[in-house]
């Protein structure tokens, strides 16, 4: 599309599933544009066919045979006349192929403009454009080496270091490597893994910067020359690279790194010509350094943080910007505005090494009230299978500050209730009441090597404690109120059947 010119968008093909697809119709049907969604035999059900305009078939349940055939989905738009197609986050939103076989249809593509998207998805383009713009990277290597050349680069570049899928994304195709001898499988293990994500598994190395933060900064840019950042996203709390918890703003970023790390993003961005919404991602050592991690062309699944604390419907921006109209938002009028988390609710058992769990959801119902959204693709009677992400749905809660944020989330988990299969719901509410989470005292490693759901974590430190007193009171009396999902010293929460036996008893 040509500077200054717009273009009319009638209908949107929403090329994705679950609740991200939910989250653009709805965006959609603000701005009065029809929807077309696309589903699986698996997704016949879902709740984004529900609710768009019109639904199209596109193939069996794994992904290879449906959401990742670029032939069926724009067959899928072809026969709905759609005039623009949004491709979520996950499948072909971050695929160069895609996007421009979009475009070569004449439908407008709801993301950056494919020559962004392939210079980002080559890590070592990606690194070597950053570092040109002054930006500052991890030490690596480039993709598609052989084992022996990776081998030989891993003993200059020292280890630890991490094994990397050059197509991956959500932590898949990953690998932390302590040791020269582990390399051979952890390259062997992250190529399969990569294989069947992303139909790529190469891979490369990066020196692993331990004791690390994980914060990524929201970008918005136009055609219009406008590229601005939206602040930051704490998002240390994962498990083997799946982010659990995000927030926004972080505990740990002061106005003078956020200030540096905001300007690092933007030149990051106008370095590839970057048009639309993305993210760039960050390791910040616990010294504030900072390192650029990559650069997701795509919407952000933890998205919904930064716009509670910013007021800016993010989606609306990607169809406003993809239209060829400026942004709304500018750096002189964005204020952010307290603080929002959000918990990835996902099926899987917290308890047992959070294995995924499949089945149909018996119970569903779900928080609401002041500050509290939840983004869903579920519904009661719905069936998680065994072929997508296990998320259920992401809960997300904005208070005036920190604590009250934590509050409202904490309240909102005792709400939710769901029933039929296994779920995270419990881990939350333990992270939630550990004080080095309230406190702030987190990193990437946190969850896997200093948090457990069987040990009632106390703070290590006086300073700790101290650090995490103010915040700790306002939780107090909380702590003895709880009922429903709380989860106690060492012992499973059970406390489902007991709601719903007072449930039956109330409603006799």
């Amino acid at each position: 599309m040509e500077l200054g010119q717009q273009r009319k968008i009638n209908k949107v093909l929403v090329a994705n599933r679950g609740e991200i697809a939910v989250r653009i119709i709805r965006a959609c049907r603000d701005l009065g544009i029809n929807t077309v969604a696309v589903y699986s035999d698996a997704d016949r059900s879902s709740l984004h066919v529900r609710y768009a305009d019109e639904a199209v078939h596109i193939g069996p349940p794994p992904p290879r045979e449906s959401y990742l055939r670029i032939d069926k989905i724009l067959e899928a738009a072809r026969r709905t006349g759609a005039d623009a197609i949004h491709p979520g986050y996950g499948f072909l939103s971050e695929r160069e192929a895609f996007a421009q076989a979009v475009i070569d249809e004449g439908i407008l593509f709801i993301g950056p403009p494919p020559s962004a998207i392939a210079t980002m998805g080559d890590k070592q383009k990606a690194r070597e454009t950053v570092k040109r713009a002054g930006v500052p990277v991890v030490p690596g290597t480039d993709p598609g080496l052989r084992d022996d050349e990776l081998l030989n680069a891993a003993i200059h570049i020292g280890f630890p270091l991490i094994v990397k899928a050059a197509a991956g994304g959500g932590g898949k195709g990953m690998r932390v490597v302590r040791r020269a001898e582990d390399l051979p499988d952890a390259l062997n293990m992250a190529r399969r893994e990569a294989e069947s994500a992303f139909g790529d598994g190469t891979v490369y190395i990066e020196k692993l910067v331990e004791g690390a933060r994980h914060i990524e900064f929201q970008i918005l840019a136009d055609m219009h020359g406008n590229t601005i950042h939206l602040g930051e996203r704490e998002c240390s709390i994962q498990r083997r690279h799946q982010k659990l918890v995000e927030e926004s703003p972080s505990t740990f970023v002061d106005p003078d790194l956020r200030r540096r790390m905001g300007e690092m993003a933007i030149r990051a961005a106008e370095a590839v010509g970057y048009v639309n919404a993305g993210t760039i991602e960050c390791l910040v050592d616990k010294d504030k350094h900072f390192y650029f991690l990559e650069m997701n062309t795509r919407l952000q699944v933890e998205h919904p943080v930064t716009e509670l604390v910013t007021g800016v419907d993010l989606v609306k921006e990607q169809i406003r910007i993809a239209r060829g109209r400026r942004m709304g938002p500018t750096e002189s009028v964005l204020e952010p505005k307290g603080w929002a988390i959000e918990c990835r609710i996902n099926a899987e058992d917290p308890y047992n090494n959070f294995i995924p769990s499949v089945g149909t959801v018996s119970t569903l119902i779900v928080p609401t009230g002041p500050g509290v959204r939840v983004d869903s693709g579920v519904y009661s009677g719905y069936e998680i299978t065994p072929y997508y992400d296990s998320m259920i749905a992401k809960l997300i809660c904005w208070g005036d500050d920190r604590p009250e944020a934590m509050l409202r989330m904490r309240r909102a988990l005792e709400e939710f209730k769901i029933m039929g299969l296994n779920h995270n719901i419990p881990f939350h509410q333990n992270l939630l009441n550990s004080f080095n989470f309230i406190a702030g005292k987190i990193d990437t490693k946190f969850v896997e090597e200093r948090f457990s759901m069987d040990v009632f974590e106390h703070p290590a430190t006086d300073e700790e404690l101290e650090a995490a007193a103010i915040a700790a009171t306002l939780f107090a009396h909380r702590n003895r109120q709880l009922a429903g999902q709380v989860v106690t010293r060492g012992e499973r929460d059970t406390s489902n059947w007991k709601w719903l036996s007072r449930w039956e008893r109330i409603h006799r």
